[in-house]
C-alpha cells in the first residue's frame, strides 16, 4: 500500500516575490511578507492568487482606472508614505534605546561617584536648562531620559547585577584565587565584612574585584565571618582546591587558630583533603604595629599639647595663621595628629619641627611657656624621632597601592631591615647622613651632646619588633624568591618538583634574556606549559596573594563617604551595589541591559 504523503505547507515552498506584482496589485515585499501599499495589510505567502484576490476585493474599483504614468506616480507616492512610516517607527525605537542607555550611564556615574540616587533629578533639571538655551527643539528628546530617584535606584541594581554576573563568569576561568578580608562598622553600627578576590587564569589574566559585602547584624565572631566567606565562595561557584591564600588584618576573630576564621578555614580544607591556604597578616598593618614601639611620649605629648593649644580656639588659630603669614613662613599652619591614620604622626612631627621657632614665639606672645621647646636635649629627641618616623612613613607608602605582588612588598620589607641595620651602626658613630633633621640640628652645635644611648635603644627596639612581626613572612622567603626570580633560585634548596624545571630554565639563555625587559606576569604567561608546569603553577598561586588589606581599607573609606548620617537609610544591598560600581574594573554591558528593558518616561 502506498505511503500517504503528509500535508504540503505553502509557507515552506520558498516562493519568491515577483516585482511585477507591485505594478499590478500595489504590493511590496517587506521582510518575509507582502504588504499592501494602500491599506498596509500583510499577506504571509508570496502567491499571486492571494495578492490578486486582496486587490480585487478591496481596491480594484478605485485604483484599476489608473494607467501608465498616473499609476507609476501613485505607486511612488504610496511607497514613500510607507517608508516614512517605517522610518518613524525605527527612529522612535532608536530614541527609546538611546534614552535607556543614557539613563543607565548616568546611574552608573551617580553610583560610582557616591552621589545620592536623587541626584538624577538634579541632573535632569540641569539638562533641561541646557536644552532650553542651546537646542530647544530637542527638549522632548531629553525629557524622554528617565532620571527619577526610583529609576536611578532600579538602574543601579541592574548595573550592579550585570557586573556581578560578569564576575561569576570570570571566576570560572580561575586556576587559582586568593581572598582579602576586613571588617568595619558603618554609620549605623552595622558590621560590614568586605571580601575581595584576586584570581588568575591559565593564560595569566589577572582579575581583582569585590567578591562581596556581607553585613553582620549580630555578633562578629570567627564562626560568623567563616559562614559569610563560605556563602561568598558558594555564590561565586569557586573551587576550594584553587584557594591559594587568605589575607586579613590580624584581628583575633580573623586569625584565631581555634575559633578564628583562619582556624576554621584550615579545618575545612583538611576535611576536604586539601592543603591549607597561605595565611598573610596585612604587611601594612604589621608595619604600623612596629611603629607603635616608638612611643616617645616625652616628645608626642608636648607636640600634641602645643598643637591643641593653637587650634582648639578659633581666634587663636586665626591669629597663629596670620602670625606665620607675617613672618612669610614656608608653612601656613600646623597639622592635627590623628592616631588611626598611618602617616599622620610623621607629617605632624615634620611640620612641627620645621615651625618650631615660630610656634615657640607665638606661644610666648600668648603667655604660655613650654620649657621643652628650648631644651636642647628635647630638641635632639624631636629631630631624631621626626627622621625615624619619616623613614617608616616612606616604607608605608611603598607598601600601599592596589594590585601589588607579594614579592615586591617583601623586597621593600627586606630593604628596610637592611636600612635599619645600617642606620643603627651609623647612629652609634654619630653619623646622621640619612637623618636630615638630626643632621641639621647637629650642625647648629647645641649645648647638649646627642643622646646616642636612648636613640640607639629605640632603633634596636624597632629592629627587634620588625624581626618578630615579619617572622612568618620570612618563613615563605624561598617560595617568594622563586616566584620573584627563578633564575637566581638555589636548585639544591628548591622543592623536588621544581628542581629539574629550574635546571632547564636557568640554562635557557633566550628566556633569561627576555626575563628583565618584561613584567613578571608577562614572563610567566609566555613560559611553555609543557616544559615548566610546576613553576607556572607556583607562579599562579603567588601572583594571586594579597600582601595587604589596602584595597579593603580604601573601599571602607568609600563606604564612609557613601553611607553618611544623611544617607543612613541606604540599604545593605544598595550599599553593596554602589561599592561594587565604585571599585570595579569591569565595564557593565549597557547594550545588553538596554535590550532587556523598556524605556520609561520620567515622573
Amino acid at each position: 500500500m502506498a505511503k500517504r504523503l503528509g500535508k504540503r505547507k505553502i509557507d515552506s515552498e520558498c516562493r519568491v516575490f515577483n516585482l511585477q506584482w507591485t505594478h499590478d496589485y500595489f504590493f511590496v515585499q517587506c521582510k518575509e511578507k507582502a504588504v499592501c501599499l494602500i491599506c498596509q495589510e500583510a499577506v504571509a505567502v508570496f502567491k499571486e492568487y492571494n495578492l490578486r484576490r486582496h486587490y480585487e476585493s478591496h481596491h480594484k474599483d478605485k485604483y484599476d482606472s489608473l494607467r501608465g504614468q498616473m499609476r507609476a506616480d501613485k505607486l511612488a507616492k504610496l511607497k514613500s508614505g510607507l517608508l516614512a512610516q517605517q522610518t518613524t517607527f525605527v527612529r522612535q525605537t532608536q530614541l527609546n534605546h538611546s534614552s535607556v542607555r543614557a539613563s543607565l550611564r548616568v546611574a552608573q556615574l551617580i553610583a560610582s561617584c557616591g552621589k545620592p540616587f536623587t541626584e538624577g533629578e538634579f541632573v535632569k533639571k540641569c539638562l533641561n536648562i541646557v536644552v532650553e538655551e542651546v537646542c530647544p527643539e530637542k527638549k522632548d528628546v531629553f525629557n524622554a531620559v528617565s532620571l527619577s530617584s526610583s529609576t536611578i535606584t532600579r538602574r543601579v541594581e541592574e548595573i550592579g547585577g550585570n557586573v556581578y554576573a560578569q564576575l561569576q563568569q570570570k571566576t570560572k576561568e580561575f586556576d587559582f584565587f586568593s581572598l582579602a578580608l576586613d571588617e568595619s562598622m558603618d554609620v549605623q553600627d552595622t558590621a560590614q565584612l568586605l571580601i575581595f578576590i584576586r584570581g588568575v587564569s591559565a593564560h595569566f589574566d589577572m582579575c581583582e574585584e569585590l567578591a562581596a559585602l556581607q553585613s553582620l547584624k549580630g555578633t562578629t565572631t570567627g564562626e560568623d565571618i567563616f559562614g559569610k566567606v563560605c556563602q561568598t565562595i558558594e555564590e561565586l561557584d569557586l573551587d576550594w582546591a584553587k584557594l591559594a591564600s587568605i589575607t586579613t588584618d590580624g584581628a583575633p576573630s580573623m586569625v584565631g587558630a581555634t575559633r578564628g576564621l583562619i582556624g576554621r578555614m584550615n579545618r575545612e580544607m583538611e576535611e576536604r583533603g586539601l592543603t591549607a591556604p597561605l595565611q598573610v597578616h596585612c604587611l601594612i598593618h604589621q608595619q604600623a604595629l612596629c611603629c607603635k614601639v616608638l612611643k616617645w611620649d616625652s616628645v608626642m605629648k608636648v607636640v600634641v599639647s602645643c598643637i591643641n593649644f593653637i587650634r582648639a580656639n578659633g581666634l587663636k588659630h586665626r591669629q597663629f595663621q596670620q602670625f606665620l603669614s607675617d613672618l612669610e613662613s614656608v608653612h601656613g599652619d600646623v597639622l592635627y595628629y590623628t592616631e588611626i591614620r598611618w602617616l599622620s604622626r610623621g607629617r605632624v612631627l615634620r611640620r612641627f619641627y620645621e615651625l618650631l621657632p615660630e610656634i615657640n614665639a607665638f606661644l610666648h606672645s600668648k603667655g604660655k611657656t613650654v620649657p621643652e621647646l628650648i631644651n636642647p636635649e628635647w630638641k635632639w629627641h624631636l629631630a631624631f624621632f621626626t627622621d625615624v618616623t619619616e623613614l617608616l612613613n616612606g616604607l608605608n607608602l611603598q607598601l600601599q597601592g592596589q594590585g601589588k605582588l607579594i614579592c615586591d612588598m617583601y623586597s621593600h620589607i627586606k630593604a628596610f631591615e637592611v636600612k635599619q641595620a645600617l642606620l643603627l651602626e651609623q647612629v652609634k658613630k654619630h653619623n646622621f647622613t640619612h637623618l636630615p633633621a638630626t643632621q641639621k640640628l647637629s650642625a647648629e652645635k647645641p649645648a647638649v651632646p646627642f643622646p646616642a644611648e636612648k636613640c640607639v635603644e629605640a632603633l634596636e627596639m624597632l629592629k627587634a619588633e620588625f624581626g618578630v612581626r615579619f617572622r612568618e613572612l620570612h618563613v615563605h622567603a624561598k617560595e617568594i624568591r622563586l616566584f620573584q626570580n627563578p633564575f637566581v633560585a638555589d636548585i639544591d634548596e628548591a622543592h623536588p618538583s621544581y628542581q629539574f624545571e629550574l635546571a632547564e630554565l636557568q640554562s635557557c639563555d633566550v628566556l633569561k634574556d627576555s626575563f628583565k625587559p618584561t613584567s613578571l606576569i608577562d614572563f610567566y604567561a609566555a613560559l611553555p606549559q609543557d616544559t615548566y608546569p610546576n613553576i607556572k603553577k607556583h607562579a599562579m598561586k603567588m601572583s594571586t596573594v594579597f600582601g595587604s588589606t589596602y584595597i579593603c581599607e580604601q573601599t571602607f573609606s568609600r563606604m564612609k563617604h557613601l553611607k553618611t548620617q544623611r544617607r543612613s537609610r541606604l540599604t545593605d544591598e544598595h550599599l553593596h551595589q554602589c561599592l561594587r560600581l565604585a571599585v570595579t574594573r569591569m565595564e557593565p554591558d549597557i547594550e545588553l541591559l538596554t535590550s532587556q528593558m523598556q524605556a520609561h518616561s520620567s515622573h
